[in-house]
């Protein structure tokens, strides 16, 4: 088992992979902003190193200095967390040649993955559904372009290669606004991610987002861990997860589960990952891949009993997965609610002193937070200040654990979106299940 680690992020995911290493028996160095002195991984972590001012590109985003820190403190690895270097192929790579372990996949499945085009082709190798597109980068021939949409089918969306978290997409509804989306998402991606390459994919109008959860050891073992459904999503933005998906069948769960797992065995892939879906009139079409651990892992873990963290370390560590596919069984049902320091109205953060603050509890409650009485919410980084889950029997206790948990938790000195997932949580079409990843977004007139 690896000795000490780096945990290179900050927060509740910072937080959670330090309860992991504890229970593991692995050291922990916290790296911080000048920010972060009084987050609470940082108070109980056995060392801590500041790397630099609150702006994270001087921080969390200064990979020499992460590694510096791994180098002073005789750490062995490094834990990138979500976001972040989490899928930074570079920052993988330099971690990796400074003699340390990443914790995470091959610089090279994060490469390949992290360009959509390239992702695509090698998801269609391996057998997993895919939106039917381009099949590759668009080129600058107009009549090409016009035939490929028109084989399509309108409406179609153009997609940013390097792009991700909701930027670098334009739909397209007729052929003559095909070519000024083009030039104008080339134009975004450029300045966006120093890559102008875009591709063309079918737009689908009511889709909903499920993804699954996998794990690999690089050693010839993987297996899935079922689906979560994210489609509560404002702005691309994920609201609310829970697994497993809502009318999601067995036979579904094991085919679409079984062609990721051959996935991850085709290109190599180690450590937690996650194949991203969009999911209409009973078809799943890949859209992506996130080589990270995700923010919704907790609801896996729930229907699962798998902590996904201990795995990861174990895997880093160069140990082979303990349980096979067979051995994977689900267990009721479990819904996470992103608990965010931001106006629940206008979204807008909302940093400053949490002068109250109380967790909810009872059977099937879990919060994990970096939050307490106290705490100061930087302006700095993401609004998100905690995940509540809730884990039942089935789909309706697990609705009424959360619904209550959501009345008993308090947080007090700064506004958080909690009014909302108690809207939310009243909604017929949420309490029915399926809703597709437009509904909040029209349902709070944003679309």
């Amino acid at each position: 088992m690896l000795e000490k680690i780096v945990i290179a992020n900050r927060g509740e995911i910072a937080l959670r992979v330090l309860r992991a290493c504890r229970e593991l028996g692995i050291k922990t160095v916290a790296v911080h902003s000048s920010a972060d002195n009084n987050l609470k991984h940082v108070l109980l972590a056995d060392e801590t190193v500041c790397i630099g001012p609150p702006q994270s590109n001087e921080s969390y985003l200064n990979m020499p200095a992460i590694i510096s820190a791994a180098e002073v403190t005789d750490a062995v690895a490094v834990h990138p967390g979500y976001g972040f270097l989490s899928e930074n192929a570079d920052f993988a790579e330099r971690v990796e040649s400074s003699g340390f372990t990443f914790v995470g996949p091959p610089a090279s499945a994060i490469r390949l993955m992290g360009d959509k085009v390239s992702a695509i082709r090698a998801m269609k190798a391996a057998g997993v559904p895919c939106v039917p597109g381009s099949d590759g980068p668009l080129g600058e021939d107009h009549d090409e372009n016009l035939r490929l949409a028109r084989d399509i089918g309108y409406p179609i969306i153009i997609k940013a290669s390097g792009g991700g978290g909701g930027r670098g997409m334009r739909v397209v509804h007729s052929e003559a606004s095909l070519t000024a989306a083009i030039t104008v998402t080339k134009a975004e991606a450029r300045s966006a991610f120093g890559n102008d390459v875009v591709y063309m994919e079918k737009f689908l109008e009511k889709p909903r987002h499920v993804e699954f959860q996998l794990l690999a050891d690089g050693q010839g073992n993987a297996i899935h861990l079922g689906e979560r459904d994210c489609s509560m999503q404002r702005r691309h933005q994920k609201v609310i997860e829970e697994a497993p998906a809502p009318g999601i069948t067995e036979e579904q769960r094991q085919k679409v589960g079984a062609r990721c797992v051959n996935a991850c065995l085709e290109i190599g892939y180690r450590s937690a990952g996650t194949f991203e879906f969009l999911y209409e009139d009973g078809e799943f079409y890949f859209i992506e891949m996130n080589t990270r651990l995700q923010v919704e892992h907790p609801v896996t873990e729930m229907i699962t009993g798998i902590d996904l963290v201990r795995e990861q370390l174990r895997i880093a560590s160069g140990e082979t997965l303990d349980i096979t596919q067979d051995q994977v069984t689900f267990q009721g049902h479990a819904i996470e609610c992103r608990i965010n320091a931001e106006d629940p109205k206008t979204f807008m953060p909302s940093p400053g002193m949490v002068t109250l603050w109380h967790a909810p509890g009872g059977p099937g409650i879990r919060l994990d937070s970096h939050v307490y009485s106290g705490y100061k919410v930087p302006p700095f980084y993401d609004s998100m200040i905690g995940k509540l889950i809730a884990h039942g029997r089935d789909r309706d206790s697990a609705l009424q654990r959360m619904k209550m948990a959501l009345t008993e938790i308090v947080i007090e000195g700064i506004k958080t979106n909690v009014p909302l997932h108690q809207e939310i949580f009243q909604h017929a079409a949420f309490q029915e299940g399926g809703t597709d990843i437009h509904y909040l977004e029209k349902r709070l007139g944003l679309a």
